[in-house]
């Protein structure tokens, strides 16, 4: 739920805290004991978020990374992969090494972002 805006060619979700000054002038002022007040003091914040897409969506991109995951394990089902997997500790020079770089991404994937 929520409402969606456009800002530089990107889709992004509208966040509003109910602690923002458009929460308190739309009724949430009560809830912050300054029914009377004339000026607000704002105890939350408004922004926007980066729209990740649908549920169905996220699920199916999780999905893929999980069988491409499991092929490099060389396990066939979740079963092979419990018993043969292995994790391995990097250095955070090599998860940084790890991704794109030197590059100018021009055409985002659903799968990545450089975003924290």
């Amino acid at each position: 739920p929520g409402a969606f805006e456009i800002f530089q060619g990107r889709k992004y979700k509208v966040y509003r805290g109910m602690g923002s000054i458009a929460a308190m002038e739309n009724g949430s002022k009560d809830r912050y004991f300054q029914t009377d007040a004339k000026k607000l003091v704002p105890e939350g914040v408004e922004g926007r978020v980066a729209y990740k897409g649908t549920v169905e969506d996220t699920i199916f991109q999780l999905m893929g990374g999980l069988r491409s995951g499991m092929g490099y394990c060389g396990a066939k089902d979740i079963e092979t992969l419990k018993e043969t997997g292995k994790f391995v500790k990097i250095s955070a020079a090599s998860l940084k090494e790890s991704h794109p770089h030197d590059i100018h991404i021009t055409k985002e994937a659903p799968n990545y972002t450089t975003e924290n």
